[in-house]
């Protein structure tokens, strides 16, 4: 079910030719007050203020001792203290980070422009605070595991799909909300996943805040009504009340478990290339590895599919025969999916960047520093094939450069139709031509398999790392960053 990716909220610099920039939280116009100046007569008496002495220069260096916390879905980083800077990143609600201990001026922003870890500045107001008891901070403190293979736990929606709670319901709200159908069953592996005490600051009985740049409608006494039949969420964390298992989504929802099933979580995992050698996977499970005995050959251990090796380039019976890896092991060349070591048209590879080779005839992905291949992952790019992207579920063909980065976002599909879905936190997202992005998906297992709406599918592992590895680099705290002048490039091909 992956769409084309479509950020809600996302700003057009982002690369989503179909979203609007929007105003970042606490900007003001730029435009000067109109200045009226009284001129004195020639009789008046002027009188002369005594000369003040100048203010110390404000200290402009971040540290750990002074802070500044989000409290918007979306906190913007700018490369200098003013609203029509350039946009580099920006931070998510709950993120906190070591800030000036001054403000570096307050051209559209009332609340002071502070200069934050690693670099750029912050606007305080709407969208940033110096409050670390904010609410929305405390809510949304805990932040996600970056690179793991997947940066919070998930939950996708049952049926019928969770009610949104918005306060910590008591058993009788519950009952007066769901009726019967409170306190479905717990699948074994959301019950498995850790538990922590309730948050101190639902215990109060107050609503959940709402970060600036959320668009929800409190309807109900206590929830929002229920969310999407095909949604899944991202959970900060998890914890037990009135015999139950709920969930605080990112987004500050609670939703009971038990009316929810969990996530699919691959385990297949990509190969590091470490002497420049050709990738191969094994596609079935069970195929027979040799060893060489002499001058011939046994049948060796069973690997599993969607396995990847690293080629040594030694042969057996010609490329048709058997192919050594760099493990020892010898596999049959016809149950492998071989990548091809090529160089790139933008010629990255002669000046020694990093870049990205996609084929999606084999379902495959290499990463090179140069000409040396360094890591191979199997994909999923779009079910049409090598279709026409505007017309088909195709992965558009060419070549282009990562252009912004998420750690995680929403994805959602039209309302409605038989592709409604709404997707929280689809983790480690990088858009390098409009809507199509690489990023992992934790919703299917196919991966060697077409299976997107256009996107580059990766299993969770195998995205975290490219997350890491490719440029535009996203600071620790921060939740997304990007590229106009562009990142690594990545070259999508037969």
């Amino acid at each position: 079910m992956t769409p084309r990716i479509e950020f809600r909220s996302l700003v057009a610099l982002l690369v989503l030719a179909a979203c609007e920039f929007k105003h970042p939280p606490g900007r003001r116009s730029d435009e000067p007050a109109r200045l009226t100046l009284e001129l004195p007569s020639a009789t008046a008496t002027v009188s002369v203020e005594p000369v003040r002495a100048v203010p110390a220069k404000p200290d402009a260096k971040p540290n750990a001792a002074t802070k500044v916390g989000s409290i918007a879905m979306r906190t913007w980083v700018y490369d200098h203290p003013e609203s029509r800077a350039s946009k580099l990143g920006y931070l998510r609600a709950g993120a906190v980070v070591d800030r000036s201990p001054d403000p570096l001026g307050t051209s559209g922003c009332e609340g002071g422009w502070y200069r934050i870890e690693p670099r750029g500045y912050v606007c305080v107001g709407k969208g940033a605070t110096l409050d670390l008891n904010h609410p929305i901070v405390q809510a949304a403190k805990l932040a996600p595991r970056r690179g793991q293979p997947l940066p919070y736990d998930y939950a996708m929606s049952g049926e019928p799909a969770p009610h949104l709670y918005f306060r910590l319901p008591s058993l009788a709200d519950q009952l007066r909300v769901e009726g019967q159908r409170r306190g479905g069953y717990l699948q074994p592996a959301l019950a498995a996943l850790p538990v922590a005490a309730v948050p101190e600051f639902l215990l109060s009985g107050k609503d959940l805040p709402q970060p600036y740049g959320s668009d929800k409608n409190l309807s109900y006494s206590v929830h929002r009504g229920r969310a999407r039949t095909n949604s899944a969420f991202g959970l900060s964390t998890i914890f037990d009340w009135t015999d139950r298992r709920f969930g605080l989504t990112t987004e500050l929802d609670l939703i009971a478990l038990d009316q929810t099933k969990p996530a699919t979580v691959s385990q297949v995992r990509g190969v590091e290339l470490k002497t420049g050698g050709a990738p191969a996977f094994v596609l079935a499970s069970g195929t027979r590895a040799y060893e060489p005995i002499g001058a011939t050959f046994r049948p060796a251990e069973a690997v599993k599919g969607r396995t990847g090796f690293e080629l040594t380039g030694k042969t057996h019976g010609g490329t048709s025969g058997l192919l050594e890896t760099t493990t020892g092991m010898w596999l049959p060349a016809p149950a492998l999916v071989v990548g091809e070591v090529r160089k790139d048209r933008a010629k990255h590879a002669e000046r020694g960047k990093k870049w990205i080779s996609v084929s999606i005839e084999k379902q495959l992905l290499t990463a090179y520093e140069g000409e040396k291949p360094v890591y191979a992952a199997l994909v999923s790019t779009g079910r049409g094939g090598m279709g026409d992207p505007d017309t088909t579920f195709s992965t558009i063909r060419g070549t282009f450069m990562i252009r912004a980065k998420h750690v995680s976002g929403t994805m959602d599909g039209e309302e409605g139709s038989d592709e409604a879905f709404d997707l929280r936190d689809v983790p480690y997202i990088q858009y390098f031509h409009e809507g199509y992005a690489l990023h992992a998906a934790y919703w299917h297992d196919d991966f060697g398999k077409p299976r997107s709406h256009g996107c580059i599918n990766l299993a969770p592992s195998d995205a975290a790392y490219l997350f890491d590895w490719t440029d535009p680099k996203v600071p620790s705290d921060w939740h997304g960053a990007t590229s106009p002048q562009g990142g690594t490039l990545v070259y999508i091909h037969k």
